[in-house]
């Protein structure tokens, strides 16, 4: 903290210094040359105009490749979603027939329940008919 104090008031203090210097010389009567400025207004102009001019190119290319990124990689995450879902698909239809790879034999118990619902719902189905019919 104290370091960056005493840097700030030695650099004012070298401000002053200077600014004093050019002072008295200005009260003594001493005229300063007129410095020439190496940058004219006209080479700024051209500068500044073929500054924008590349910069608009070159977002433009910007642009352009970074659409052409977004459209490729948006294609290419399609396809490995589009592959994905096959193996997804092609794991689980593996893993059902490794379950049971040939058919499995319903127990006795189990097929006669099935044939006893069918054979009722058969009776149901003949009993609404002959309603109907009546």
């Amino acid at each position: 903290m104290y370091y960056f104090l005493i840097l700030f008031f030695g650099s004012l203090l070298g401000i002053i210094f200077m600014i004093g210097r050019k002072l008295i010389l200005l009260q003594n009567g001493a005229v300063f040359p007129k410095e020439e400025v190496f940058w004219e207004t006209r080479h700024l102009e051209k500068l500044k105009h073929s500054t924008v001019k590349n910069i608009k190119k070159h977002s433009y290319a910007g642009l352009v490749g970074t659409i052409r990124f977004y459209v490729r990689f948006s294609s290419f995450l399609k396809n490995k979603y589009q592959e994905v879902k096959i193996k997804i698909k092609n794991i689980h239809s593996g893993r059902a027939e490794s379950d049971s790879p040939e058919k499995r034999e319903i127990s006795k118990f189990l097929r006669m329940v099935s044939e006893y619902k069918n054979k009722i719902k058969e009776i149901k189905h003949k009993i609404k008919e002959e309603e109907k019919n009546l």
